[in-house]
């Protein structure tokens, strides 16, 4: 077996991936992070005094993973077409199990922005939380499973991907909304005070209800809802589609995530 990072001279290498296929890859990973049962318990209901904790850690994960590059030495500077981060409440075990998936067609795979995104993920829930549990612990990071390239597919012994996933905002017993709704769509999230003004956190919106496949479509699909959505028309609500920010004009599409939130200010 050789180390492809080598070189002949046993030098340390970015590996040449020009003459590679483009082939569609993807890398699921995850981690647990341990803390007590109050903090755990403070963190479902909100109460964490740095504020929503999985929404957070949520967009640092995906920031880590398209900044993968950066952080580990030899790794390509990829164009992801995919990252998301989902979290799973464990009361039993007093934990939160996180898990990233990565995704993208090119010539080398994602197993380590997907490795990179857990990580982050599960520091910035450490971060979150450790004004009230410095002794919280952070486990079992690892390579669930991937696919594409050269080397063939990967899953590792005992993994299953058939487990719902809990977002762990809100109602604790909450399946994900890419588990309850099956059909093309996207998930719609609403964040910082938008999420009290809404009453709501996330939704979901079927792309067979949008009058255009854009921002001002899925707008207008919301106000029909509830009218209350029509504060989301308003200049200072921003918009991003899958961490980019965006404009009405935006066109979105199957399984990506909408986030509206209001300007963000330091201090």
């Amino acid at each position: 077996m050789n180390l492809t990072h080598l070189n002949a001279q046993g030098e340390a290498h970015m590996v040449d991936v020009t003459d590679k296929a483009e082939t569609s890859r993807e890398a699921v990973a995850s981690g647990c992070v341990f803390m007590q049962p109050a903090t755990l318990a403070l963190l479902v209901e909100g109460g964490l005094p740095k504020g929503d904790v999985l929404a957070t850690a949520r967009i640092a994960g995906i920031q880590a993973a398209k900044r993968t590059h950066e952080l580990i030495p030899l790794c390509h500077a990829l164009a992801l077409s995919k990252v998301s981060v989902d979290f799973l409440i464990n009361h039993e075990q007093h934990c939160v199990e996180v898990s990233a998936t990565c995704r993208l067609t090119g010539r080398t795979g994602v197993e380590m922005e997907a490795l990179t995104a857990v990580s982050v993920a599960c520091l910035t829930l450490y971060d979150m939380c450790k004004a009230v549990d410095k002794s919280m612990q952070i486990e079992a990071i690892r390579l669930d499973s991937k696919t594409g390239g050269k080397s063939g597919d990967y899953r590792r012994a005992g993994y299953t991907s058939e487990a719902p996933i809990v977002t762990g905002e809100g109602d604790t017993g909450e399946v994900s909304l890419r588990e309850r709704c099956p059909t093309a769509g996207v998930r719609v999230k609403f964040l910082a005070e938008l999420r009290e003004r809404l009453a709501t956190s996330e939704s979901f919106v079927s792309l067979d209800e949008l009058p255009t496949s854009d921002i001002a479509g899925l707008k207008a699909v919301l106000a029909q809802r509830d009218p209350r959505f029509a504060l989301l028309n308003e200049q200072r609500t921003l918009c991003a589609i899958n961490q980019v920010m965006a404009n009405d004009t935006a066109r979105i599409t199957d399984d990506d995530e909408i986030a509206f939130f209001p300007p963000v200010t330091g201090g």
